[in-house]
């Protein structure tokens, strides 16, 4: 039985005076995949930024209700970065700093300055390693990370989040731009990071949301319609509109 690693409650989102989010509630397992699923605009990537108050950094957005992270409500941590570091983020399209791949691992752990030479190499191969890439790059590490593929741009984006050693990942559409070989490194990926991380990944992709994911939830107008072990909710969801959405006859 896995442990909690997000407990919701009645959590609602606005932007101004438009209302994004309503009433969520749900509890979000440790060491598994959640998938998030549901029509474009319905809150899914709204969602995934409250769990690490990203949505903080959007302009007239309010948040009410409580977010449990770690027995704590995340609204309530003085220091947000701090929280990030946590819970990192891996974004729709690869973002890697226009510098060497050494470097874009580094960038953040020599900002805060605790790190000698010897642990920042460590670090490096470590994280490299976790997403499957050490073997690719070991020897370009001075090269410019916009040099890779699209597909090891973003393994590289999960290495740098790694890198600083958070409990979560929240992934938006991690291969919404890849090809489908690279699609399928990060999706195997995912499988072998869930032993060490709690992962939160966004998905339009009905079929990978059924491989990856160890339990679904479906979003539809800002609300949770449902929200069940994948197997359940792929096969005998209990509401309709998540039948018809999963079979695609929706809308």
């Amino acid at each position: 039985m896995n442990r909690t690693a997000f407990h919701i409650e009645d959590l609602n989102l606005y932007y101004g005076e438009n209302q994004a989010l309503f009433d969520i509630n749900m509890d979000i397992e440790s060491n598994c995949v959640t998938a998030l699923i549901g029509p474009s605009g319905c809150g899914k990537s709204t969602f995934l930024r409250c769990l690490n108050r990203m949505n903080d950094l959007v302009p007239d957005c309010r948040v009410t209700g409580r977010i449990f992270y770690a027995e704590k409500d995340i609204r309530t941590v003085e220091d947000p970065n701090a929280l990030r570091r946590r819970i990192g983020m891996v974004f729709q399209k690869p973002n890697p700093f226009p510098m060497s791949i050494y470097d874009n691992i580094t960038f953040a752990l020599r900002c805060s300055g605790k790190y000698s030479k010897k642990e920042l190499d460590t670090r490096v191969e470590r994280s490299l390693r976790r997403a499957s890439l050490w073997k690719e790059v070991s020897d370009r590490l001075g090269e410019n990370a916009l040099s890779l593929s699209g597909g090891q741009q973003q393994r590289l984006c999960i290495a740098r989040a790694l890198a600083m050693d958070p409990d979560v990942l929240l992934m938006d559409e991690p291969t919404s731009a890849l090809d489908p070989v690279s699609t399928l490194k990060i999706e195997d990926l995912l499988t072998e990071l869930k032993k060490d991380y709690t992962i939160v990944l966004v998905t339009h992709n009905m079929q990978q949301a059924a491989r990856c994911s160890d339990s679904t939830a479906f979003f539809y107008l800002g609300r949770v319609v449902e929200k069940d072990t994948t197997e359940v909710m792929f096969h005998s969801p209990s509401n309709q509109q998540t039948e018809d959405y999963i079979a695609g006859r929706f809308g």
